[in-house]
């Protein structure tokens, strides 16, 4: 039996300010951190704030690291931003946007809220990946791919009750690490975006919006047809009018 996982969140009076001013502290010591040059201990802010993931019997352990992944992603690729630029004023900007993901997106549970979710948190975590450590072994960025499309597929589909969430989400995430490990060999970027996190966008938004039209019988055939040719539109710009030699586009 799937453990219930339900988020505690004050609703009312003193306790939901209290709420709000804990969770605004997370990205704010975040900055001070990264302003600091402490980046392992702004790391490990963002693990201990998820403390209560592990604050269970260890058979329930799996199935939260699952739930909070997504927020793991999106923290963790935050931190990498303000890594990687050394603007005071930048710095606060990344720290605010994981402030509203935190205050305002996280908390949300509706399946239009949890697909907008992973969505954001995949590709956050692609561009955070292909920005810091792409001179890594191509078989160890692959694999770091299709693990950031399979928990950004889980976190998606599970919304839906789908009985083959782990079988699609496993799907997603081969795609990925396939998709990664052959871009790997000529991986181009559109100023800060690598090859392998747009054409992942694309396809996944695209994948994304067909199942969930289907699932809220919404899926009409007009809207199949514009799908479909978006993302195929994308696939062949990216694909035709890429330089294929090994430079920065």
């Amino acid at each position: 039996m799937r453990p219930v996982l339900t988020k505690i969140t004050p609703k009312h009076g003193f306790s939901t300010f209290l709420h709000y001013v804990i969770v605004g502290l997370v990205p704010f010591l975040m900055f001070v951190l990264i302003r600091l040059e402490f980046f392992v201990l702004a790391l490990l802010v963002i693990v201990l704030a998820k403390w209560r993931m592990f604050a269970v019997r260890p058979r329930f352990w799996p199935a939260n690291i699952r739930a909070n992944a997504v927020d793991i992603m999106f923290g963790v690729s935050m931190l990498v931003f303000m890594q990687n630029t050394d603007s005071p004023g930048m710095q606060l900007i990344w720290a605010g946007l994981y402030g509203v993901w935190l205050v305002f997106l996280k908390p949300r549970s509706g399946v239009l809220w949890v697909s907008i979710q992973a969505g954001i948190a995949q590709f956050v975590a692609l561009t955070a990946l292909y920005l810091t450590w792409d001179n890594m072994p191509i078989w160890l960025l692959s694999l770091a791919t299709g693990v950031i499309c399979y928990w950004a597929a889980r976190h998606f589909i599970d919304s839906f009750d789908e009985v083959y969430a782990r079988l699609l989400s496993y799907i997603w995430g081969y795609f990925g690490a396939a998709l990664a490990w052959l871009t790997a060999h000529w991986l181009l970027y559109y100023q800060f975006l690598a090859q392998p996190t747009l054409l992942l966008s694309a396809i996944g938004y695209s994948l994304a919006a067909l199942y969930y039209f289907d699932h809220v019988e919404r899926l009409s055939p007009l809207i199949k047809r514009q799908l479909i040719a978006i993302m195929a539109a994308v696939v062949f710009v990216v694909l035709v009018f890429s330089d294929w030699y090994d430079k920065v586009v």
